[in-house]
């Protein structure tokens, strides 16, 4: 029997002062047991996540976690070798060499951008794909990168790609589960830091193993009870990974607007990441 637990729904003060692909005929990203339902098919005729102002605010809640900062345009130049044993992590979503969208994205910039100043690259990229290998990529990928991130088109091609790989397929996952804005955003930010793969780890596996103790809204469950359950398997997800093992983005974060019913994402919004409190008042 699958697990219901309930949450205390009453609305708590807020205490701060506050990679794999989900492309179609990938395996797991058209997973969806039966119909929708009427209650997903409900969410599906809503802007929810995709409307541009909540959009724009989950850009601003990934990138308080992935670089600490609202400012998530400022992060298209990124890159760092953060030790997670995915070798460099770069852009406005984190893209790493050795979880192959980094290659993709460089692939299709190239195709329709020839002679870029990443396209030398591409041998190197492709030999390290999967790894965390720096080979042929030191000591100038980087520079290259913050370089060809002043390029409009690079920008642009970022975007394009965050929302093929990330954004979209979240965001139609969770229409499909049934689930409103928050959850939407939930699956968003799952999707970023797990990779829509089908691994234990990756999103599709982390669903699966909740799926194993809730049922979703559009199966008939709690969408409150539901969303809890998925943040208690993502954050023992995390809790395993070396380089992830801080969970204030669930703890002081996604936890407590959902705590506080908050499953629209409304603003004005408070939350902290790595003790550092974030607010936007829209």
């Amino acid at each position: 029997m699958k697990r219901a637990r309930l949450l205390l729904l009453a609305v708590l003060p807020l205490t701060a002062a506050a990679l794999w692909f989900a492309v179609p005929g990938f395996p797991g990203a058209d997973e969806a047991a039966g119909s929708p339902g009427r209650e997903a098919t409900r969410r599906a005729e809503g802007p929810g996540l995709a409307a541009p102002d909540k959009k724009e605010l989950a850009q601003e809640l990934v990138a308080s976690a992935e670089n600490s900062t609202l400012n998530w345009r400022g992060a298209y130049g990124y890159i760092e070798d953060i030790g997670d044993g995915q070798g460099y992590t770069a852009g406005l979503i984190g893209f790493c060499t050795g979880t192959h969208d980094l290659l993709s994205l460089v692939e299709r910039y190239t195709r329709d951008h020839p002679g870029n100043g990443l396209a030398r690259y591409l041998p190197a990229l492709r030999r390290v794909d999967g790894t965390d290998s720096h080979a042929g990529l030191d000591p100038g990928f980087p520079a290259a990168w913050r370089e060809e991130a002043k390029v409009a088109a690079f920008r642009e091609a970022q975007d394009a790609e965050r929302d093929r790989v990330y954004f979209d397929p979240a965001v139609h996952r969770a229409e499909l589960d049934g689930l409103g804005t928050l959850g939407q955003f939930i699956y968003y930010d799952a999707m970023v830091m797990h990779g829509p793969g089908n691994g234990p780890d990756g999103f599709y596996g982390l669903r699966r193993r909740a799926l194993a103790e809730a049922d979703t809204p559009a199966e008939g469950g709690s969408e409150t009870a539901w969303l809890d359950i998925f943040l208690d398997v993502r954050r023992a997800a995390m809790k395993r990974e070396r380089a992830h093992h801080d969970t204030s983005r669930i703890d002081t974060a996604q936890r407590t607007f959902l705590d506080d019913g908050n499953l629209g994402l409304g603003t004005p919004l408070e939350w902290k990441v790595y003790g550092e409190t974030y607010r936007v008042a829209r």
